[in-house]
């Protein structure tokens, strides 16, 4: 018998854009090098390899983040354990909508993410840094 999917994907990005902090494209621009915000990017190894990333950025992930963010976990990654905001980013925000909620509702605060993702950070001309 097939699933019945009764929420889709797009539905649940819209429920976490509603209920997180979406930062424009243009004053995340100015958040690079700052002392007071962690940049987390959410896109797996391949996609760093291939597009490269906001300098600076921690590399997390999306199928690790609660795991990284939790205390209690095994995984437990100090960098969640800073008195920053923390401003996610994936491709094209879909993602880091999701982990964003997510990491919200774990209590890691202050969260938001970047409005259109990398992709957008690209268009707008935000500098990139090579992963190897």
């Amino acid at each position: 018998m097939p699933q019945n999917i009764t929420k889709g994907a797009k539905a649940l990005v819209a429920e976490a854009n509603a209920r997180v902090v979406t930062i424009p494209t243009g004053e995340a621009l100015g958040l690079v090098g700052s002392e007071d915000h962690v940049i987390v990017d959410l896109r797996d190894v391949r996609e760093l390899k291939r597009t490269g990333k906001i300098p600076g950025a921690f590399s997390c992930p999306r199928g690790m983040l609660e795991f990284w963010i939790d205390p209690q976990s095994p995984y437990h990654k100090e960098v969640f354990n800073q008195d920053k905001t923390y401003v996610f980013y994936c491709a094209s925000a879909w993602r880091s909508a999701l982990a964003t909620l997510a990491a919200q509702e774990m209590g890691l605060a202050p969260v938001a993410h970047i409005e259109g993702g990398f992709t957008a950070w690209e268009k707008a001309g935000g500098p990139v840094e090579t992963v190897d």
